[in-house]
């Protein structure tokens, strides 16, 4: 990192970038065949010129709005460094996503110019066409000819203009939060918002983010997190990414690529480690039993070297486990993993014990999109599992206790710093709303400062209610350990001012499968699923799990098992898959009722 703080802006980085590692790949693709094909960083930055002068022929100008529809590609990446470079400003939106909240996105933000990845979401958007009077101009990226990006380059290349550098405090991107209720709102963020945000956290991984790091792409650069972390911090250090062709791919894309470090969330490593475990049991036999002992003994040696000691019989069994099975984990990884960072839950610490073992360490971060994103982050040299980590350098966490009752030693988490965003687009009351006058952003969300400055989420102040006892309950926590388990696919807890909590149940499909194969039962998830024995068990397993860890006024009573799982599609997720509550209580209001 330069010690000035530089680049301060998204072109000065990617300018540098493309004239410091020319012929290194940047972006990989998956072609027909099945095998990656690169573009290089003198080959992103060429279409980035001819872009950026198509961009200016079609009419945009420093402080006009570009949008773009579509999934993390090559193309996404060009069209936000072309806009930059107009001193234009971008807007990300998801292919998978209702028309009317693209038709919101588009009206609020005032698009002038809008690139979307499929003709047949160029016809969805032209059903509204007449309700955006700002929209001069659609273009699709795939395919060829007239109102294409590939006509735009042409264009471009006949009328090139030169790169604008903008200062750290011109706006970049909006980014619309996926609300849980109402229309999204717009998170204003400048260039310096995110140089400084990847730029800080680069200090914490020096030897993990260097020019030869390689990311394969899973989350979606249209949330801030994705975008930051993977997107600008891997092309400021001249870094390579794989983009995964799809979520049913990742295994086989991440033998492809070689991912050197990861950006991902704990579910992606929640999933890996329950099937591990559930092809040992499957498996058995040997395979089990060192797989078995290289966990018992990975556990032995932490206690140990807590202690200052360290055992001989320990230690061979460790490097025994480790060479045979391990050694095999890795290598589904690409082999070369050094760790991954995630965020958005925090990682159960028992998995994360697990990787750290294996030789894949997880860092927890924390952050959200209003603070660019990150706030927090745990590290190599200082890690702290349970937590989310310290906060990055020129970051300042401050806990307020007014927004929760006296006897808590938590309260609502404060952040200042240049991550902070400039404020929500067209809405200054909800603005006013989280912004503190000495320009703290208030998050939401519940936490508290250990000694040593690391930081614990409790919970989200939004989400807390009480029962009718009047005890608070933070659902979210509740739903992400039963997540944990490898019966369960998606969970919710509900309870507000009601005698006891309940949870809604979706089982895993694949689990179940599995284990009617092994008993001789149907093999039919939702034949499984009408047998009493088959809830009770899935029942006794979640309520066995949460004992010890919660009180005992927190553990679900009752249970409501559902064969439909939650989606972005089904509108029960947002597309950060965090949960819209109040959806899945209005589909399943008859069944609570009935349980109460």
């Amino acid at each position: 990192m330069d010690q000035n703080g530089k680049p301060d802006n998204l072109v000065e980085m990617i300018d540098a970038s493309v004239a410091e590692f020319p012929d290194k790949p940047l972006f990989g693709t998956k072609n027909l065949q099945g095998e990656y094909e690169w573009m290089t960083y003198r080959e992103v930055g060429e279409r980035i010129d001819h872009l950026r002068g198509g961009l200016a022929r079609a009419g945009v100008g420093r402080g006009d709005w570009v949008g773009i529809i579509a999934d993390n590609r090559a193309e996404w990446a060009i069209a936000a460094f072309a806009a930059y470079g107009l001193g234009a400003r971008f807007v990300p939106m998801y292919e998978k996503e209702l028309p009317r909240i693209w038709q919101y996105i588009i009206q609020d933000s005032g698009i002038k110019v809008l690139l979307v990845a499929k003709p047949e979401i160029q016809d969805q958007v032209e059903e509204f066409r007449d309700a955006l009077p700002d929209l001069a101009g659609i273009y699709r990226i795939d395919g060829d000819g007239e109102s294409s990006m590939a006509e735009l380059e042409r264009i471009g290349r006949d009328h090139p203009v030169p790169s604008t550098h903008p200062s750290p405090d011109d706006i970049a991107v909006l980014i619309y939060t996926s609300g849980t209720t109402g229309n999204p709102k717009g998170v204003i963020l400048s260039h310096g918002n995110l140089t400084s945000n990847y730029l800080a956290g680069q200090q914490l991984f020096p030897n993990e983010l260097t020019s030869e790091s390689v990311s394969l792409s899973i989350l979606p650069w249209a949330h801030s997190y994705g975008q930051t972390a993977e997107l600008y911090n891997f092309c400021s250090l001249g870094g390579a990414i794989g983009f995964v062709e799809s979520v049913d791919t990742v295994a086989e894309d991440m033998a492809k690529v070689r991912p050197t470090f990861l950006i991902a969330v704990p579910r992606v490593f929640n999933k890996i480690y329950d099937g591990l475990w559930a092809r040992m049991e499957e498996t058995g036999g040997i395979a089990k039993k060192l797989f078995v002992m290289g966990v018992e003994a990975g556990k032995k040696r932490r206690a140990l070297a807590a202690e200052g000691k360290s055992d001989f019989l320990t230690n061979l069994k460790f490097g025994l486990a480790d060479k045979v099975v391990f050694k095999k984990i890795r290598e589904r990884f690409g082999g070369r993993l050094q760790g991954s960072l995630t965020a958005s839950a925090t990682m159960n610490v028992a998995i994360g014990y697990f990787f750290e073992d294996v030789g894949i360490p997880v860092y927890d971060a924390y952050g959200l999109t209003e603070t660019a994103p990150a706030v927090t982050m745990n590290c190599p040299e200082a890690h702290r599992p349970g937590s989310v980590g310290r906060p990055i350098p020129g970051v300042r966490v401050e806990i307020d206790p007014a927004m929760v009752e006296e006897t808590s030693e938590d309260g609502e988490i404060v952040v200042y710093g240049p991550n902070v965003m400039q404020g929500y687009h067209n809405n200054p009351e909800a603005t006013r709303a989280v912004m503190t006058e000495d320009g703290g952003f208030r998050t939401g969300d519940r936490g508290r400062l250990d000694p040593d400055g690391y930081l614990f989420i409790t919970g989200r102040l939004k989400e807390q209610y009480k029962l009718e006892n009047g005890k608070y309950v933070f659902p979210a926590i509740l739903e992400e350990e039963i997540k944990l388990s490898p019966w369960v696919e998606h969970a919710m807890i509900f309870g507000e001012g009601r005698p006891f909590n309940i949870c809604v149940v979706v089982p895993d499909s694949v689990v179940l499968m599995r284990y009617g194969k092994s008993r001789g039962l149907p093999q039919d998830p939702s034949a499984l699923l009408a047998r009493s024995e088959i809830r009770e068990m899935i029942t006794e397993s979640i309520t066995r799990m949460l004992r010890g860890k919660f009180g005992g006024y927190e553990i679900p009573k009752k249970f409501i098992f559902s064969q439909e799982p939650f989606s972005v599609d089904n509108g029960l997720l947002t597309q950060t898959m965090k949960l819209k509550r109040r959806k899945v209580v209005e589909k399943f209001q008859e069944e609570i009722e009935t349980v109460f």
